[in-house]
């Protein structure tokens, strides 16, 4: 039986297209894996990342948020040591949160701290902050250790951070700032520092806090902060 050289030849292009186009859709499906598995590496840190910017852990009595280090205060002083990207402020602090204040009040609450909320805006400047006392940790991939809040963030007194938790929740829906920890007394922040009274950075400048270049990784670095109840 004779073959037909034309229908022969055609077959074989098919044959051919077919197998180039097959190769060609296992590639994009490789490099498209392959870009997520990078983006997910990039951001992952202690079990958060940007879809999962919070991670509460009851056993532990831990809350980790996602963050990134602004090396702007590295050289210039802040009053905010967190604060949520997209609130007003988030461009204010030493490290830039991925995770909201509600979120964060809430896993605060869940992990067994309770809310002092004895700060208002008038009582602010006389009043220091009140609430279980908070740990903060920070550490990030390739850090040789978890480092204390004090080790990160520098008081230019000397004087060790005293986080509580002041709660303070409706005025930070109201608000809008942002701000999950702020490093003198706060009646916005749900989070902040005891050893000053409101206005001490600002408006008084009994002190000024900067991140620790020494320490911190650079600027835009991904790192995880981590709360617990202070013992």
């Amino acid at each position: 039986m004779k073959i037909n050289k034309k229908v022969l030849a055609g077959v074989l292009c098919l044959s051919l297209v077919a197998a180039v186009g097959c190769g060609q859709e296992k590639t994009v499906d490789s490099s498209s894996s392959q870009k997520q598995e990078q983006k997910k590496a990039a951001d992952e840190i202690a079990g958060v990342s940007l879809d999962q910017p919070i991670k509460v852990d009851k056993e532990a009595k831990t809350v980790t948020v996602l963050t990134k280090v602004n090396g702007k205060y590295f050289n210039e002083a802040t009053r905010h040591a967190s604060v949520f990207s997209e609130g007003s402020n988030g461009t204010k602090s030493v490290f830039t949160s991925y995770g909201t204040p509600e979120d964060f009040l809430q896993g605060l609450l869940d992990i067994g701290a309770e809310a002092g909320n004895n700060m208002t805006p008038e009582n602010a400047t006389e009043t220091t902050v009140e609430g279980s006392p908070i740990k903060m940790e920070v550490t990030w991939a390739g850090a040789d250790k978890t480092y204390d809040v004090n080790e990160v963030i520098k008081d230019s007194n000397g004087k060790k951070i005293d986080f509580k938790f002041g709660g303070n929740l409706e005025r930070a829906k109201n608000k809008k700032t942002g701000c999950l920890t702020c490093l003198d007394s706060c009646p916005v922040g749900i989070v902040s520092n005891a050893a000053y009274t409101y206005g001490a950075v600002e408006k008084r400048n009994e002190v000024t806090f900067t991140g620790n270049a020494d320490v911190l990784p650079e600027d835009g670095t991904y790192v995880a902060t981590i709360y617990s109840i202070s013992k």
